[in-house]
């Protein structure tokens, strides 16, 4: 990911949350909406909520949400690599201790009789180089 269009989406976040709230404090100001509550309404614990009052504040965080998913996408997709990155090194660790016990129980011919310790392991390390190989190109892929 480049590092502009990061700028970009978070330059598009921050401006949109500064757009809502200068549009809020304008519509406040509008209003008439003291600064300071008048002592009626500080006496009250909770002012009524109406359905106005309701409508913005939904209004407000569904455009902060957005914006702060604009912003934190990117670092998801880079995040999302990585984590596959790391699980294929972690079973990349299960080939690298099965496959010298796999190696050392081989039988001394090829048809030979195949013990418990071999065929074990060498499934152990089959299944789990598959593991690490699928998930290194899943992150190539993405």
């Amino acid at each position: 990911m480049k590092p502009e269009k990061i700028g970009r989406i978070a330059g598009i976040g921050v401006r949109l949350a500064g757009r809502m709230a200068g549009e809020k404090l304008a519509g406040q100001a509008q209003a008439g909406t003291p600064a300071q509550p008048s002592p009626a309404q500080a006496a009250q614990p909770n002012p009524p909520i109406t359905r106005d009052t309701g409508r913005a504040a939904g209004q407000m965080t569904r455009g902060v949400a957005r914006g702060v998913g604009g912003f934190l996408r990117p670092f998801g997709r880079v995040g999302g690599i990585i984590w596959l990155e790391v699980t294929g090194v972690f079973f990349l660790l299960f080939v690298v201790v099965f496959a010298p016990l796999a190696w050392r129980s081989r039988p001394a011919s090829f048809y030979g009789p195949y013990d418990r310790t071999f065929i074990t392991s060498a499934a152990v390390v089959i299944v789990f180089l598959y593991l690490s190989v699928t998930s290194f190109l899943r992150a190539r892929k993405k």
